[in-house]
């Protein structure tokens, strides 16, 4: 389960959110923080994340450069604490929307002189990260986009966006940086329009500025929902291109139209996660990063605990699940059935690319009408995952139908027939 779920505890919200909204002050009661962002805070600030992310029992954190300290890393107090407690970076990032420079965004800014501070700041960013050993490095696009057309040369910017990657790549190989690059998707907020709005516009965007071979995705849930998708969605979307590298472990509430940022504390969410996953043969790179906090009514130390032990309590079980859906072997057997007709004769030939448009009039002509001849049978499957229904599969009158009922029935038996 380790390997599978690589559990990473992220920085910013952990040991830098206030709990903070736009109605109020933050709530949040931290005992270590003295509030200043002097050198002498954020070494605290260092000792007591380490402390709390040892005792939790995770392998990884990660961080943006500005959560570290005012002014880069602290390199010799993170690497002492990494070197003693062998909790390892995940991944690195800079933070290049908060700051008022980059009003306008950073890489996709109107003006060069933004282009040129976002790319000394990813620099030292990618700096850090390679000094701490991190295993991988996140771009996230949060002011690249727009607010309206009117003043925006879409083209343009997708352009220096595209530039400004490819210097990172770049520069990449020049220190020998090995850890794997990722984009992560969000289709708004705080820019009404993202550039990187889903898995499939970062695909299309990757593709077409050929930077898809040094790059993967990292999604989150939250992410996906804003999107209008759900996170297993934007999983198989990034899966079948090869491209899924790591994922940000939180939900959001879909009666809210923003990012929540909460736990992961859904059983129905984590199975569907780890179901895909568990498909592409579990993570290569990345792992499972905590991008939450706690509710603003949460703001005792403890309730940091909590928090994270719920979120990894909940992807435990949802992989627990998975594997014993994917070891039942019944959802995989119907979507090889229900593709069936793929697998030989005019099915194949079409898949390998062995027919045309006058073979197949040829062939539907002599056969007559197409009869799709299955049910999507949703609600069958939607109770398999949610048992304990057992599904029965037997051949009455030469056909093959599927049967779902409560109970423990043995399989060599079939009840309905």
């Amino acid at each position: 389960m380790e390997d599978h779920l690589r559990f990473s505890v992220v920085y910013w919200h952990t040991f830098r959110n206030r709990l903070s909204d736009p109605f109020g002050v933050g709530t949040a009661i931290r005992p270590w923080d003295d509030g200043t962002e002097s050198v002498k805070n954020a070494q605290k600030r260092v000792c007591v994340a380490f402390e709390f992310m040892e005792k939790l029992g995770v392998p990884f954190y990660a961080f943006h450069d500005r959560d570290v300290a005012p002014e880069g890393a602290n390199l010799k107090e993170s690497n002492r604490k990494q070197e003693r407690t062998g909790i390892k970076l995940l991944w690195g990032t800079a933070c290049l929307f908060a700051h008022p420079r980059y009003v306008h965004g950073a890489a996709t800014s109107c003006n060069a002189d933004v282009f040129a501070y976002a790319a000394a700041q990813v620099k030292k960013a990618m700096d850090v990260t390679h000094a701490l050993r991190g295993e991988g490095y996140v771009f996230w696009g949060g002011r690249e986009g727009y607010y309206t057309l009117l003043n925006t040369d879409m083209k343009r910017e997708l352009d220096h966006l595209a530039r400004f990657l490819h210097m990172a790549v770049d520069y990449k190989k020049r220190i020998g940086f090995k850890g794997q690059f990722y984009i992560e998707p969000k289709p708004k907020e705080p820019t009404k329009h993202q550039y990187d709005s889903d898995a499939a516009a970062c695909l299309n965007f990757l593709r077409e500025y050929d930077l898809l071979k040094e790059f993967k995705l990292n999604l989150e849930t939250n992410h996906a929902t804003l999107a209008g998708h759900s996170m297993q969605h934007e999983l198989e979307v990034a899966i079948a291109a090869g491209a899924l590298g790591s994922i940000d472990a939180n939900m959001g509430d879909l009666f809210l139209g923003w990012d929540t940022d909460q736990f992961p504390t859904d059983l129905y969410l984590t199975t569907q996660v780890m179901l895909s996953i568990l498909k592409m043969g579990g993570l290569t790179t990345g792992g499972t990063n905590f991008d939450a906090k706690p509710r603003r009514e949460s703001f005792e130390p403890m309730d940091l605990f909590y928090a994270h032990i719920a979120g990894m309590d909940t992807f435990a079980r949802g992989l627990k699940i998975a594997a014993a859906i994917r070891k039942d072997g019944r959802l995989e057997e119907f979507l090889k059935e229900r593709y069936s007709s793929w697998d030989t004769g005019i099915g194949a030939k079409i898949e390998k690319g062995k027919t045309d448009f006058g073979e197949l009039e040829a062939y539907i002509t002599k056969k007559g009408e197409a009869n799709p001849n299955a049910s999507g049978r949703q609600e069958l499957l939607e109770a398999l995952i949610n048992g304990p229904g057992l599904i029965v599969k037997c051949r009455s009158a030469g056909a093959l139908k599927t049967h779902a009922f409560s109970g423990i029935v043995p399989r060599s038996r079939c009840p309905p027939c």
